[in-house]
Order: structure tokens, then C-alpha cells, then sequence
């Protein structure tokens, strides 16, 4: 065949397009667990650090089943349910879209109990949208199931120095010791105010300076995902409250 030929060209392109194609798909799959194992690990230490536990990929799984209680999943009324799937496994942005796509109702919803240091604490995840693409996060609630212990969050793509600023120590430390119910026991949530927070104020933190669209999208992730466990917690105080009599 004539190697100067259009036809030779097109052959061996089209060999060479399918092996890149096959090395590819191989080292994919070969690769694969790996990926998973980092993701999962990754996920472990964002939910640990929320309740101020800090460890490396190595140690994340140990010290989660180390501390770690109980898994709930719950349902869109605030229900436990038992279908063969644990928190963990929840994806809470398919769960989410599910309110986009009509079916709310079938919702779920991951919770996260930890035992640290001889007390409980109620992790939940947290998922809603900054300015440039999805924010995250675990809010981790004291035994009282009202106190926020700590928060971890994360981002896509938010402006360095701006929105980007949600997931540094400064801003989420600002969550500890807030509270989502008011005296009354109404949930409230907790709320990221532009110029910011009033010490006293029990439901407010700072906003981040210039990141106005991230911090409002902050209060709105947290007021909606924190809002479905509120039914499960009034289920577990009466219960509590009914044990004391």
C-alpha cells in the first residue's frame, strides 16, 4: 500500500485512534477501585472532620468505623426505612433532583450518628448550589440535636478568595455553637448574614466579604436540607422525654 496515499493515512489513523481508545478503556477499569477507594476515604474524612476528627486516606475508614454509631436513612417525612441501603451509600444529589423531577416524596435521606468521647453527635449532609456550580458540606449536631459541634464544607468551582472561602477554618468555625431551633423548639436554621452577625445572634454567622451569591447560597442549603431531619428529631426528643417519666 502506498504510505503517501489518503487511503493509508485514513487506515492508520483509524488503527491508531482505536488502540489510544482500548489503552484508555483499560487503564480506566484498572484504575477504577483505586478511584473509588479515594473518593470514599475523601467522603470519610470530610464527614469525620465535621465532628472535629482530622485523619489522613489511610486512617479515614478506621476512624470512621471506630466512631461511628449508627447509619439512619430516612424518608420525606422524617421516617427511618429499612431497604437494604445505608447512609453512606445515599447520593444525595439524585436524591435532591428528585424534588425537580416531581418525586419529593420519594426522597431519602443519609444521617450520620457518632459516638466521640463518650457523647453522640448527628451528622447531616448538606448539598446546594454556589455561584459557579455545587456546594457541600456535614453540619454536625450535638447530642441535643439543636447545637451545631462543627461544619466542613466544600465547593466546585466558587473564586478563590471569595466564595472558595467557605471550605477554610475561618468561616467554618463560625458554625460552632449556633443553634437551628429557636426557644420555642421552631426550627430556624442557621443563617449566613451579609455585613455581618450580631454575637449574640444565636442562628447567624458572618458572610464571606464579596462572596455574596456562595454565602446566600450557604443559608439556603442548610434551611432546606436541615429542615427534613427536623420530624425525625421531635420523633427521638419524645421518645427521650417519655423514657425520663
Amino acid at each position: 500500500m502506498n504510505k503517501n496515499s489518503n487511503k493509508y493515512t485514513f487506515i492508520f489513523a483509524s488503527v491508531m485512534v482505536v488502540i489510544v481508545a482500548v489503552l484508555l478503556s483499560l487503564a480506566a477499569i484498572g484504575l477504577g477501585p483505586y478511584q473509588a477507594q479515594n473518593v470514599k476515604a475523601e467522603k470519610m474524612q470530610d464527614i469525620l472532620s465535621s465532628i472535629g476528627v482530622i485523619s489522613d486516606a489511610g486512617q479515614a475508614e478506621k476512624l470512621f468505623n471506630q466512631h461511628i454509631k449508627e447509619q439512619l436513612v430516612l424518608n420525606s417525612k422524617g421516617q427511618p426505612v429499612t431497604n437494604g441501603i445505608t447512609a453512606f451509600d445515599v447520593d444525595l444529589k439524585k436524591e435532591l433532583d428528585k424534588v425537580r423531577t416531581g418525586k419529593a416524596d420519594e426522597q431519602l435521606f443519609p444521617l450520620f450518628v457518632f459516638n466521640k468521647d463518650a457523647k453522640l453527635y448527628y451528622v447531616i449532609p448538606v448539598r446546594g448550589k454556589g455561584l459557579w456550580g455545587p456546594i457541600w458540606g456535614y453540619v454536625a449536631l450535638e447530642g441535643d440535636r439543636n447545637t451545631v459541634y462543627g461544619a466542613s464544607f466544600g465547593h466546585k468551582g466558587e473564586t478563590p478568595g471569595l466564595g472558595a472561602e467557605i471550605d477554610t477554618e475561618g468561616f467554618e468555625k463560625q458554625f460552632a455553637g449556633k443553634k437551628i431551633l429557636d426557644e420555642s423548639g421552631n426550627f430556624v436554621s442557621v443563617k449566613v448574614i451579609k455585613g455581618g452577625a450580631s454575637p449574640e445572634d444565636a442562628h447567624g454567622v458572618d458572610a464571606i466579604s464579596g462572596g455574596t451569591i456562595t454565602s446566600n447560597g450557604v443559608s439556603e442549603m442548610l434551611k432546606r436540607t436541615l429542615a427534613s431531619y427536623v420530624p425525625y428529631f421531635k420523633t427521638v426528643d419524645g421518645k427521650e422525654a417519655q423514657a425520663k417519666l
